[in-house]
């Protein structure tokens, strides 16, 4: 079964090349303007982050210019965002965070089988099943809360606190504030919302180097990579080819909720032929799907906008991205992919919207406008890189 990814949460910060900016300021209580010690403080999805001093201060300083989320966040108090832009001159900051307003959640009352049982399909469908996943741990998963809705086959999961993994595939640990996640198996579709802050586990030389030539291959070929060329008008000499993908639903398939439902239904009343029936409809292409084969320039889907180092991304159909420097190993089904064409890395993107925004460190920043099908999609939590992630000089090898 083949997942899709909605690109549900939003990416700010930009890539830069020029000194390190700092951020400074302090934070307090709104209600009784007292200092706020051990305050967690955050750029999101990047790897700058300290807490606050015993009188409220922090600093955070080389930081890469450019616009970035900054969070404050602590236990009992509602958490801050803003965004903020790095450049040469320093930033000051005084932040007040309000007592939290309790938020009524549906009342999830569970067994610690269904609670065991729900943790290890989030894992599954959050981590991935990648070698990369099977080192990455969750280190306190009890701050985990779920909802598993039957009817429509969707698992929900939340936290109120930082859901703590180390990934020793790569060499983080990773704070990750989920707001939501969903995991929708009618559809199969997954998406999340959270903020992000990656720190670097401590490591002899030798395994550091170990980690980066891992990131490095997860970077190459990477949407971070696709988007990091697109701008700087390198698709080419990075090794993407992009081209329209047109597609029609498929008359013979019924509709995939239909599909799933039945064969639910089947395989639960122990009804052969009818389940075996429902399975050959759905292993049926879900479109008829013709490929434009003329690769796009960059300058057909991207222009840059009013605003520096913001760049949109619009195309008619479907945007088809082939990487050629590796082959998928793969066997993905619901990916087009004509029998005459080496069988490279692809992966599909879909606009919600008229177009999508994104920046110069390659991260869409317009919430909910991207799905993302194919080799893309298969990366989880336990290949996240950093948004402030710079490869080395590793070369990879063609395969």
């Amino acid at each position: 079964m083949r997942f899709w990814i909605l690109i549900s949460f939003v990416l700010l910060p930009l890539f830069g090349l020029a000194q390190g900016g700092t951020i400074t300021g302090k934070v307090t209580r709104m209600d009784t303007n007292g200092a706020l010690a051990k305050a967690s403080i955050f750029l999101s999805n990047s790897s700058y982050g300290t807490s606050t001093n015993d009188d409220g201060t922090f600093t955070l300083s080389g930081v890469k210019p450019g616009q970035y989320e900054l969070i404050v966040t602590m236990v009992g108090l509602e958490d801050h965002s803003q965004t903020v832009l790095i450049g040469k001159e320093p930033i000051k900051l005084h932040i007040a965070l309000m007592p939290k307003v309790t938020q009524l959640r549906e009342v999830v009352i569970s067994t610690p089988e269904s609670w065991r049982k729900n943790y290890e399909m989030f894992v599954k469908e959050f981590l991935g099943v990648s070698e990369n996943a099977k080192n990455c741990k969750i280190l306190n998963p009890k701050v985990l809360n779920f909802s598993y809705r039957k009817a429509k086959e969707t698992l929900e999961a939340w936290s109120d606190e930082f859901v703590e993994i180390e990934n020793k595939a790569l060499g983080y640990k990773v704070k990750f504030l989920l707001k939501s996640f969903a995991c929708d198996n009618l559809n199969n579709v997954i998406s999340w919302e959270g903020k992000i802050l990656f720190e670097e586990m401590p490591a002899k030389a030798s395994q550091k180097k170990i980690w980066e030539a891992k990131r490095n291959d997860i970077y190459y070929g990477s949407s971070q990579h696709f988007f990091r060329s697109l701008q700087n008008v390198k698709l080419d000499e990075d090794g993407f080819i992009v081209m329209i993908l047109q597609r029609k639903p498929n008359p013979k398939r019924p509709a995939h909720q239909l599909i799933m439902k039945n064969i639910t239904k089947y395989e639960s009343a122990g009804n052969i032929d009818s389940l075996n029936r429902w399975k050959n409809l759905y292993a049926l292409r879900r479109y008829d799907e013709t490929l434009i084969r003329r690769p796009l320039k960059e300058t057909d889907i991207t222009w840059g906008t009013d605003k520096e180092g913001i760049f949109a991304l619009s195309f008619p159909d479907y945007l088809y991205v082939m990487y050629n420097r590796k082959l998928e190993t793969d066997d993905l089904k619901d990916i087009y992919h004509p029998l005459n064409m080496p069988f490279y890395q692809t992966s599909i993107i879909t606009l919600y919207k008229p177009y999508a925004l994104f920046d110069r460190n390659g991260s869409i920043i317009t919430g909910g406008s991207t799905l993302i099908e194919g080799t893309w999609s298969k990366s989880k939590v336990a290949e996240l890189l950093p948004v402030d992630y710079v490869p080395g000089d590793m070369v990879l090898t063609e395969k």
